[in-house]
This record gives structure tokens, C-alpha cells and sequence, in this order.
């Protein structure tokens, strides 16, 4: 679980999750990543590690991100079967057993699928219009109703992790890899206090890195853009080349040749600005920097590499 402003969900988080594993698991390990939270839930973190040996904790040296913290966990989780929810407890703990058990029919994926979201109406939207932005850009099926929570088999994480995306979006990620998958609806409880950190800016700041690091289609559309204009000023050429010869223009226009330069410029400098974003990302990847970095950690040991 990436923690991030989730100081008063963690004490309710651990007893619940523990009774959640411990119906169908022999062993269980929570793993809490804490991604440099403003309420400084560390102390908490390390507070339960040392009263429960089945709680690790991970801390992080900055903020990374929640898809950053959920890598940093799944490079330290142990099991054969890993759970990724978040802290807020509107992934419901108790909805473990339930995924588990579908999994036992045969999947190495259960996705958690919110059929009736407790959101406000306006984080609604902004999911549904993330998702669908984000499906036509890189030809994928999203389903705004499903995040990350869910149960997933190790060799399906083992393949996440060896993904060397700069970029890391989760859900994404499990779509990616394959596997056999399937959602199972689930309830999803209300914010009990505080707010996402999501903003509609941050949506869409992450929609644009995920869209550039899965999908060159920004790419392709631009190309196809530049082609119909390309032959639709053929074309126009040729109907006022008619026009001239039959003396319909006395006067030369100058506001068409003014508005078709500033859209063609328009056009080479949003094509440019593109181009630079792709570059800009594979500036960011060949520098092989650490997708995150630990701080500390508590009741861990070093993953083997």
C-alpha cells in the first residue's frame, strides 16, 4: 500500500487487513510504503511494524508518486499472491478473501471492479474523462471503474517488474503484461475524512506522461492531421485556380492568406512541441535513474536482485 496523507487510516488499516488475510492465508505480509507523506505517518508506520512482526514498512527518501511507491513495494513483497489497494480505506479490506477466492478459479489477475464508486461527482468525471482520453490514445480498453486494487500472482508482478519504463502507471502495466485476467465487482466505501490528492491538473499531467511512455498514436495523429491538410490545400488550390480563370477574383484576399499561415505555423509548432515531449521522455529514460529510493525500512530485509 502506498501511504500518502494516510495518518488517520493506518491503525484501522492493520486490524483490518489482518483480519482479511488471516481468514485465508497461513502467513500474510502488509507491506506500507510511506511516499514522503506531509502528516509524517513514518513514526506511525514504525509504531506498528514493532507491535505486529507482519507489518513492514517502507519510506521513501521524497515524494515519488503513488504508481512509484506501489514499484518500491512490490520489489520488497515476498508472497505468491500480492495485493496492491490504497491506504484511504475505500478499498475495502474485507474484499480480500473475495478476490482471493476468484483467483482460485484460475487467474493470475483479480482486478477489483468499484460498481458503485463513493466519489464526489466531480472526481467521477475527471476519472471517466481520464479513462477515456487515455483508451482512444493508446488503444486500450480502460475501465474507469478499476484502479489498482486488486490480487495478482507473483510471476504476473515479476513480469510488471521487469518492465524498465521510466514511467510507471499500474493498472496499465497488468494490461500490458497479460496474463489471465478477469474484475470482479466489489463494494467501494466512502472517504471517511481528507480528500484525494489528485487534482485535475495532476490527472492530467499523469494522462499525458502515461499516453507519451505507451503509445506513439499523439504521434501518428499529428501525421494524419498533416496529411489532410496537405490535400485539402491541393484541393482548394485547384478550386480557386477555376475561380481565377473565370474572373471571379478581382482582389487578391489577404485575410485567407494570413489565417493559413498562422494555422499551418500552428500546426509545425504543435507537431515540434510533440516531437520534443517523445524526446524529452527518452532524455529521462537513457539516464537510467532509480525509479525510487529508500530511506528506510522496517522489518524488511534487502530484495535479491
Amino acid at each position: 500500500m502506498p501511504i500518502y496523507r494516510g495518518k488517520d487510516f493506518l491503525s484501522e488499516l492493520s486490524q483490518r487487513v489482518e483480519v482479511a488475510a488471516q481468514s485465508c492465508f497461513d502467513d500474510y505480509e502488509l507491506i506500507l510504503v510511506n511516499d514522503a507523506s506531509p502528516d509524517e505517518c513514518w513514526q506511525d508506520i514504525e509504531e506498528l511494524c514493532q507491535s505486529n512482526p507482519h507489518v513492514k514498512g517502507i519510506n521513501l527518501s521524497r515524494n515519488f508518486g503513488q504508481h512509484y511507491a506501489i514499484t518500491a513495494g512490490l520489489h520488497y513483497a515476498t508472497g505468491e499472491w500480492i495485493v496492491v489497494m490504497d491506504c484511504d480505506l475505500q478499498d475495502r479490506p474485507e474484499e480480500i478473501p473475495h478476490l482471493y477466492a476468484k483467483a482460485c478459479e484460475g487467474y493470475e489477475s483479480v482486478l477489483a471492479q468499484r460498481a458503485e464508486r463513493q466519489d464526489t461527482w466531480l472526481k467521477r468525471m475527471q476519472s471517466r474523462c481520464f479513462y477515456a482520453l487515455f483508451g482512444y490514445l493508446t488503444d486500450t480498453k480502460m475501465d474507469a471503474s478499476i484502479a489498482n486494487f486488486g490480487i495478482y500472482h507473483r510471476k504476473v508482478i515479476k513480469s510488471i517488474l521487469a518492465m524498465g519504463d521510466k514511467i510507471r502507471y499500474f493498472p496499465t502495466m497488468v494490461q500490458w503484461v497479460g496474463f489471465k485476467r478477469t474484475a470482479l465487482p466489489v463494494q467501494h466505501a466512502p472517504r471517511s475524512s481528507g480528500g484525494s490528492s489528485y487534482t485535475l491538473w495532476k490527472l492530467l499531467r499523469l494522462a499525458l506522461d502515461t499516453i507519451i511512455c505507451f503509445s506513439d498514436k499523439p504521434l501518428r495523429l499529428i501525421m494524419q492531421c498533416g496529411f489532410f491538410i496537405a490535400v485539402g490545400s491541393f484541393l482548394l488550390a485547384f478550386v480557386y485556380f477555376l475561380l481565377a480563370t473565370c474572373g471571379f477574383f478581382k482582389v487578391a484576399g489577404f485575410a485567407s492568406i494570413i489565417l493559413s499561415i498562422w494555422f499551418i505555423g500552428g500546426m509545425i509548432m504543435l507537431t515540434l512541441g510533440l516531437v520534443g515531449i517523445y524526446v524529452g521522455k527518452v532524455f529521462q529514460q537513457v539516464k537510467q535513474r532509480p525509479q525510487f529510493i529508500v530511506s528506510d525500512i522496517c522489518n524488511l530485509e534487502a530484495p535479491e536482485q
